[in-house]
């Protein structure tokens, strides 16, 4: 527990070193919000309805803008091989990473998301189911955004790879989490959507470390 500790210590003082990073996603999130208004006009009942898939698919952009440095920087200079001949197990670091790839992206998102909800036009409970639903669901976008950059860590140019791998992973999460704010069944399908959000992210969760960590031992060797 020590040494996952002192992992998840050295990862998240690492990633908060680059704050200006986390600023640039946060003004992205916020400005891809902010441009729709502009194309469709200053239609509140539009805006309003179409602002779930709108919040979530520039959560989702935003989310794979760190993914480049999730590892490539730890095999540049050395770390990650140190990592895989450490004590402690290569998908435990992988799980501290997962973490802190979560607190530094979905978590600053989370803060934004009044602003723009208030973009957007969107209602009290909207915003409400809005801010759920993200936090249910980006720690899936977060595992799966990891096991991306782990698969494409060795390929040059793998940044550019490992968004169009997710991508698929992750339309499911984009599904649930529109449908939790703006139900088209009622009530009752909102509580469905937030449930398969919960158990997409679980799962997800679970089982990255350990995929990314294979997948990085097949592309060392």
């Amino acid at each position: 527990m020590n040494g996952f500790s002192g992992t998840l210590h050295r990862e998240l003082r690492l990633a908060l070193a680059g704050s200006g990073e986390i600023l640039t996603l946060l003004l992205f999130f916020v400005i891809t919000g902010a441009l729709v208004p502009f194309a469709i006009g200053p239609d509140k009942v539009l805006l309003a309805r179409i602002a779930p898939g709108i919040v979530w698919i520039a959560a989702f952009l935003s989310m794979l803008m760190g993914l480049e440095k999730l590892f490539r920087p730890d095999r540049e200079d050395g770390t990650l091989a140190l990592y895989r001949l450490g004590e402690l197990p290569l998908w435990a670091v992988i799980a501290a990473k997962v973490i802190v790839h979560w607190l530094t992206t979905a978590l600053p998102l989370l803060l934004a998301t009044p602003f723009l909800a208030l973009i957007l036009a969107m209602d009290m409970e909207s915003f409400w189911r809005t801010l759920l639903s993200l936090l249910l669901g980006t720690p899936a976008l977060a595992a799966f955004g990891t096991f991306g950059a782990a698969v494409t860590v060795a390929i040059r140019r793998g940044g550019l790879l490992a968004p169009i791998l997710i991508a698929p992973l992750c339309v499911p999460v984009l599904i649930f989490g529109v449908g939790a704010i703006s139900p088209m069944g009622g009530p009752d399908q909102a509580g469905a959507a937030l449930l398969f959000l919960a158990a997409l992210s679980l799962i997800s969760v679970s089982l990255a470390p350990f995929a990314a960590s294979l997948a990085i031992d097949w592309g060392e060797e």
